[in-house]
C-alpha cells in the first residue's frame, strides 16, 4: 500500500485508536462511549484519507486497509448497540454514521469502484450493517436513500463480479422487508420519486424506540412522519393514486424488484438460485398492504411475467413433442436439463423456460393473495393470450404442434390455484352454455376441439393429450364446460319410457347377436379372483355382473388375442381402475354433485339432444378406430376412460351403461362401439387368416416379435386397442358400481378394501 509520494501507507498508529482496536471492548472501562466514537471517527477519517493521498488506482481494495477499518467500524457499532440495548436508543457511533450521511459516502465510492473491488466491500459492509445493527435503520432517509442508490448500481452490472454480494445484499433486505413490511414502500421506492405527496398525508407513526433518535437525521422543528413524506416515500397504509407516477422502470432504472429479477438470470446457478428465494420471500410478505403497494406501486408481476415470455420466444420454433415430454415435471430449483436424456436442438432453452414457469407457479401459490391474482394474471395475459394463442391459432401445422405439446406441459406443472383459473378461463371462457350443433367455434376452447379432429394426426394426438391432462386438473369448470353443461336434463334419454327399478328389468341378450355368451364362458376370466366389490344386495351383484358382462363379450371371440397370450387381463384394469377412482373421487369431493339421477318427468316434451362439441369429436374418432393409428387410437381411448372416471351421474349413466333407452337420434359410447362391432364383422370376412394375423400384430405390439409391415396392419392394430378398451371400460365400470341399487353413490369404500 503506498500514498501519492510512494511511502507505504500505514495504518494510524495514535494511542486511543490502537487501545480500541487492539483491546477486548470488555476492557475499555465503564464509560466506552467516548473512546468508541472517537475510534469510529478514526477509521472513517482513515478512509477518506487513502483517496487524498492515495494516487495508485490499480492497488485492489482488498490490499488497502479500507477492508479492516469497515470491519472495525462495523465492531463498534454491534458493540455500542450491546452496551445501549438496555436504553433502546441508537449510540453516538450509529448518530455519527447517519448524520454524516457515511453510507451516501461509501455508495458513492462504490459507484465509482475505486480502489478495484471497492463495490464488493461496499456491499459486504451495507449488508453487515443491515444485518447485525438491530435498530430500526431502513426508516431513514440517509439509510434508504443509498439502499436504493446500491441497488440501481448493482442493477446496472448484469453478470458482475459482485454478484454473490450483490444477492446476500438483498437476502438481507427481503429478510428486513419480512420482518417489517413498511419497510416495502422505503426500499421499492426507483430513481422516480412519487411527486404527488398530498395524497400520501395519512400515515402511521413511527416506531417508538426510533421515534426519539430519528430528529437527528432531521431538523428539531420538523415532523419526522412527514419528513418520511416528503422523501417521497408513503406509508403503505396510505390512498394510493390508480396509476402511480414512477412505477414502469425505465432503461436505465433498477430497484429491489429488478435487481432480484437480474440475479435470477444469473448464470451462477447458487447466485440465480438464491435470488429465487429471496423473490418468493419478497412476495410472500403477509402484510395486506405491503401486498398491495408491491402490486399497485412496482412493475413486479409484469416483470415476472415478461421474462416467462422472453424465455418462451428463445425456444426454437418448432420442438418435438417427444422431446418436450423428456423435460416435463423440471423444477424451479434444478432448472438445468438431466444430462442423462438425449441432447436435441433447444433443450436448454426449453428447460430454462419449464424451469421458470414452475417458479411462477410456486410464486403464485406462496404469494399473499393479491400478489398471487395479479401475478396470474399477469401472466395469462402475456403468455397465455399474447404469445400462446397466436400460436394456437396459426395456420403453420408446426406451429400448432409445438405451441399445443409447450402449453401440456405447463398444465401438468401447474398447481396454483389462481393460474389454473386463469387458464381454464384461457382455454374454455367463463360460458357454461349448452352448444348447438352448428354453433361456430366463438373460443379458443372450440377451436382446439376442432384439432381434435385434425388432418394432421400428430396434431391430433396433441391436442387429445391437452384435453387429457386439463381433466385432470381440480377445476369443475373444466368437465362442466366439456361435458356435464350438455347433459343436463338427461335429454338423451327416451321420454314416456319407464326407468327400470333394475337393470335387469332391461337385459334381453339373446335379441343382440353380440351378447351370445356369459360372463363366465367368455374366454377372458381374469388370471386371479379380482379385487371384492362393495357389500350389496344379490339384485346389485347380478347388475354389476351383467354390465361388466356387456363391455367384456362386446368384442367378438375371433377379435380376441389376450387369453392366447396368458396376459394380465381384466383384473389388472380393475386394480388400475380402483386407484384412479378413488383419486377422481377425491379431486371432485368437494363439487357437490348428486349421487343418484335425477327421476324423469314422463310427460314433459322431448327436445333435441347434442351431446356437445367435445364429445361429438371422441365418439367420431371412436367410431373411426378400425381406420386410424394405433397412436391416435390410444389416445382418444385415454381420454375417454378418463372421462369415464368421474363419478357424477349423468356421466355415468351416458358412458357406461349399455341398457339405457336413447332418445330417437342419440348416441352414447355403448351405442358407437357396438356400430364399429358390426363394422369389424363385416370386414373380418374380408382379411384371410385373420385370427393368425391379428396375433401376429398383438405379438409386434407388445415387442414380444420385430415389427414387420402386414396387410391391413391399421385394421388388426385398431381391433387391438377396441379389446383392451373394452375391458378398461368394464373395470371403470366395475369399481364405480353403485353399492345400494341402480342409482350411483359415490361414498368411497373402506380403506380395509382397497
Amino acid at each position: 500500500m503506498t500514498c501519492g509520494r510512494g511511502r507505504p501507507l500505514r495504518r494510524p498508529s495514535c494511542s486511543v485508536l490502537e487501545r480500541c482496536v487492539t483491546l477486548p471492548f470488555e476492557k475499555l472501562g465503564r464509560e466506552p462511549s467516548i473512546d468508541l466514537l472517537q475510534a469510529f471517527v478514526e477509521h472513517w477519517k482513515g478512509i477518506t484519507q487513502y483517496y487524498i493521498e492515495s494516487t495508485d488506482e490499480n492497488t485492489p481494495a482488498k490490499k488497502t486497509d479500507i477492508p479492516w477499518r469497515l470491519k472495525q467500524m462495523l465492531d463498534i457499532l454491534v458493540y455500542e448497540e450491546r452496551q445501549q440495548a438496555a436504553a433502546g436508543e441508537a449510540g453516538p457511533c450509529l448518530e455519527y454514521l447517519l448524520q454524516h450521511k457515511i453510507l451516501e459516502t461509501l455508495c458513492t465510492l462504490g459507484k465509482a469502484e475505486y480502489p478495484p473491488g471497492m463495490r464488493q466491500q461496499v456491499f459486504q459492509f451495507f449488508s453487515k450493517v443491515l444485518a447485525q445493527v438491530q435498530h430500526p435503520l431502513l426508516h431513514y432517509l440517509s439509510v434508504h436513500r443509498p439502499v436504493q442508490k446500491l441497488l440501481r448500481i448493482g442493477g446496472t452490472a448484469p453478470g458482475s463480479l459482485t454478484e454473490k454480494e450483490e444477492v446476500q445484499f438483498t437476502s438481507v433486505l427481503c429478510s428486513k422487508i419480512q420482518q417489517d413490511p413498511e419497510l416495502l414502500a422505503y426500499i421499492l421506492e426507483g430513481k422516480k420519486i412519487i411527486d404527488k405527496k398530498k395524497a400520501f398525508r395519512e400515515s402511521t407513526a413511527l416506531p417508538k424506540d426510533t421515534a426519539g433518535h430519528r430528529d437527528k437525521d432531521y431538523p428539531h422543528n420538523r415532523d419526522p412522519q412527514l419528513d418520511r413524506e416528503c422523501c417521497g416515500v408513503p406509508a403503505l397504509n396510505s390512498p394510493l393514486p390508480a396509476k402511480p407516477e414512477g412505477t414502469e422502470n425505465g432503461p436505465g432504472e433498477s430497484n429491489l424488484i429488478t435487481s432480484l429479477l437480474g440475479l435470477c438470470k444469473s448464470k451462477k446457478g447458487r447466485v440465480a438460485l438464491k435470488a429465487q428465494e429471496n423473490l418468493l420471500l419478497l412476495v410472500s410478505v403477509a402484510s395486506p398492504a405491503a401486498a398491495a403497494y408491491l402490486t399497485q406501486n412496482s412493475s413486479c408481476c409484469v416483470a415476472i411475467a415478461k421474462h416467462l415470455c422472453q424465455l418462451y420466444q428463445s425456444m426454437p420454433t418448432f420442438l418435438d413433442p417427444g422431446d418436450i415430454a423428456t423435460l416435463e415435471g423440471i423444477s424451479w430449483r434444478l432448472p438445468s436439463a438431466p444430462s442423462d436424456e438425449a441432447s436435441f436442438p433447444g433443450k436448454e432453452a426449453l428447460a430454462a423456460f419449464l424451469g421458470w414457469f414452475d417458479y411462477c407457479d410456486h410464486l403464485i401459490t406462496e404469494a399473499h393473495t393479491v400478489v398471487a391474482d395479479a401475478l396470474a394474471k399477469a401472466v395469462a395475459e402475456k403468455l397465455f393470450v399474447e404469445t400462446l394463442q397466436p400460436q394456437l391459432l396459426h395456420v403453420s401445422e408446426q406451429s400448432i404442434l409445438t405451441s399445443t405439446a409447450l402449453l401440456t406441459a405447463m398444465l401438468r406443472q401447474l398447481h396454483s390455484t389462481a393460474l389454473l383459473q386463469e387458464a381454464v378461463a384461457f382455454l374454455l371462457g367463463t360460458d357454461q352454455q349448452p352448444t348447438a350443433p352448428q354453433s361456430s367455434p366463438c373460443t379458443l376452447g372450440a377451436h382446439l376441439i376442432m384439432h381434435c379432429d385434425h388432418l394432421s394426426d400428430e396434431i391430433s394426438i396433441a391436442t387429445l393429450r391437452l384435453f387429457e391432462e386439463l381433466l385432470q386438473k381440480p377445476h369443475e369448470q373444466v368437465i362442466r364446460s366439456l361435458v356435464l353443461c350438455n347433459l343436463e336434463g338427461r335429454l338423451y334419454v327416451a321420454r314416456g319410457s319407464q326407468e327400470p327399478e333394475s337393470y335387469e328389468d332391461t337385459l334381453d341378450l339373446e335379441e343382440d347377436p353380440y351378447f351370445t355368451d356369459g360372463f363366465l364362458d367368455s374366454g377372458l376370466q381374469p388370471s386371479t379372483k379380482p379385487p371384492p366389490a362393495p357389500a350389496t344386495s344379490s339384485d346389485g351383484k347380478t347388475a354389476v355382473t351383467e354390465i361388466v358382462n356387456s363391455f367384456l363379450c362386446l368384442v367378438p371371440e375371433e377379435a380376441k388375442t389376450s387369453a392366447f397370450l396368458e396376459e394380465n387381463g381384466y383384473d389388472t384394469y380393475v386394480h388400475d381402475a380402483y386407484g384412479l377412482f378413488q383419486e377422481c373421487s377425491s379431486r371432485v369431493a368437494s363439487w357437490g354433485w348428486p349421487l343418484s339421477l335425477a327421476p324423469l318427468d314422463p310427460h314433459e316434451p322431448e327436445r333435441p339432444f347434442f351431446e356437445g362439441h367435445f364429445l361429438q369429436v371422441l365418439f367420431d374418432r371412436m367410431a373411426r378406430i378400425l381406420d386410424q393409428p394405433y397412436s391416435l387410437n390410444l389416445q382418444v381411448t385415454s381420454v375417454l376412460s378418463r372421462l369415464a372416471l368421474f363419478p357424477h351421474p349423468h356421466i355415468h349413466e351416458y358412458l357406461l351403461d349399455p341398457y339405457i333407452s336413447l332418445a330417437p337420434g342419440c348416441r352414447s359410447l355403448f351405442s358407437v362401439l357396438v356400430r364399429v362391432i358390426g363394422d369389424l364383422m363385416q370386414r373380418i370376412q374380408r382379411v384371410p387368416q385373420f385370427p393368425g394375423k391379428l396375433l401376429m400384430v398383438r405379438k409386434q405390439l407388445m415387442g414380444q416379435i420385430p415389427g414387420e409391415h402386414l396387410d391391413h396392419q391399421t385394421l388388426l392394430q385398431g381391433v387391438v386397442v377396441l379389446e383392451e378398451f373394452c375391458k378398461e371400460l368394464a373395470a371403470i365400470a366395475f369399481v364405480k358400481f353403485p353399492p345400494h341399487g341402480p342409482h350411483l353413490n359415490f361414498s368411497p369404500p373402506p380403506e380395509e378394501q382397497v
